[in-house]
């Protein structure tokens, strides 16, 4: 889906990851797809010739939560739905936002959730105390569109 796709290469302009997160200084950005991949090639038509800062974007697709390694953003299919809470608890303090277009993604721990609405805008919602958690930082003009959750709801 093209817009989900704009949205998250935009979220590279207004979350700020810490150089941690990178596992060298020249490494590129990494935005992970875990499970099914619904972009077919969107995404990367979308991400091709971007940067996040000085670093080049990559699009990479992860068959297992266990394989995740050198990514700052993942994308989380709808498939991978009832293996949230092992996922959550592998990336567990590790700096990476995660980002999800299903009900309660956000709402069970998940950062970003990324919702269609009728009129085919996308809705924003943000669970701040995951994003925290992970040391990241969501600028304010982020979200002041969203809807911020916290872990409670």
């Amino acid at each position: 889906d093209l817009l989900k796709a704009v949205l998250m290469l935009n979220f590279t302009q207004f979350v700020e990851w810490p150089a941690s997160a990178y596992p060298s200084s020249d490494s590129p950005f990494v935005i992970g797809i875990l499970g099914r991949d619904p972009f077919g090639k969107t995404l990367e038509g979308v991400v091709e010739g971007e940067r996040c800062g000085s670093r080049p974007i990559v699009i990479k697709r992860f068959r297992s939560v266990d394989d995740v390694r050198g990514c700052q953003m993942l994308f989380v299919s709808e498939h991978e739905r009832n293996n949230l809470p092992k996922i959550f608890e592998a990336l567990k303090g590790r700096p990476i936002l995660t980002v999800g277009d299903y009900e309660g993604f956000a709402l069970r721990g998940g950062m970003t959730r990324l919702l269609k609405t009728d009129d085919g805008k996308v809705h924003l919602r943000i669970n701040l105390d995951s994003v925290r958690a992970a040391g990241l930082t969501v600028s304010a003009k982020l979200l002041r569109v969203a809807d911020v959750v916290t872990q409670g709801g």
